[in-house]
């Protein structure tokens, strides 16, 4: 379940306000939370290599292996792609942003065949024999750095599989016209601030990390409004917790 925009920012306006320490302005707490949740999210992919390589448990409640993975399954879709070979994989969906391409598969109308990853030097050996040369029963693909994908022989319609970055969140207000406060503007609501945007944006990772998310964003404010003490705290909230989930 997502994670409320605002709920997150009065929190950590009430934690550095609590002894009039400072202020973080809206501006500021988009792209520390922006930067923020794309740590934690990153940071899935470590822990469920870590838990994979560390002894199961029986306990279904307990089983960090099943979280995380249900974490990341938030992310994963599938998107056809079309338009002919080379595909480009930054036209995906708006708001789609690639992260981890997963299997890509061709339909040739009998049934569907998923294409193997080579690199390029991979590629070259393996088109020079007859008996390995890519068909449309054995194709392959190369990849140049997650945006431009080819497949061999060439093939004009493919599925992809792939975990999509998460959406930046953004907490978007109007001006109060007379007090000059920032009013929060909830998400689907037209806003002053940005005035191309259509009210806030959540934070997309699980509400289970909202703990850490705060602790994170509390780091870089600490930092911004000059607080050593903050970023000390928050710092340390953040590493306990990180100790916690390898133990």
């Amino acid at each position: 379940m997502p994670i409320n925009v605002n709920d997150v920012y009065q929190t950590v306006l009430f934690i550095i306000n609590k002894e009039q320490r400072g202020y973080m302005t809206p501006p500021e707490f988009n792209k520390v939370g922006a930067q923020v949740q794309n740590q934690i999210f990153e940071k899935y992919f470590e822990d469920l290599n870590y838990y994979l390589r560390s002894l199961p448990t029986d306990n279904e409640y307990a089983d960090r292996i099943k979280v995380t993975e249900e974490k990341i399954s938030y992310f994963e879709t599938a998107n056809d792609l079309a338009g002919g070979n080379p595909f480009d994989l930054t036209s995906l969906p708006v708001g789609e942003k690639l992260h981890r391409l997963g299997t890509v598969e061709y339909d040739n109308g009998v049934e569907i065949s998923e294409l193997q990853y080579v690199s390029h030097h991979e590629l070259n050996l393996i088109r020079r024999s007859k008996l390995t040369k890519p068909t449309l029963l054995r194709p392959v693909y190369t990849l140049n750095n997650l945006s431009v994908l080819k497949s061999y022989p060439d093939i004009d319609t493919l599925t992809i599989n792939y975990v999509r970055k998460p959406v930046d969140p953004l907490w978007a207000f109007d001006i109060n016209a007379t007090n000059g406060a920032y009013e929060f503007v909830p998400p689907g609501s037209p806003s002053q601030y940005p005035a191309s945007a259509t009210g806030s944006v959540n934070f997309e990772i699980s509400d289970i990390d909202k703990t850490e998310l705060i602790n994170g964003i509390l780091v870089y404010a600490g930092v911004i409004i000059r607080d050593p003490q903050i970023v000390q705290t928050a710092a340390a909230a953040v590493q306990q917790e990180n100790q916690y989930e390898t133990l």
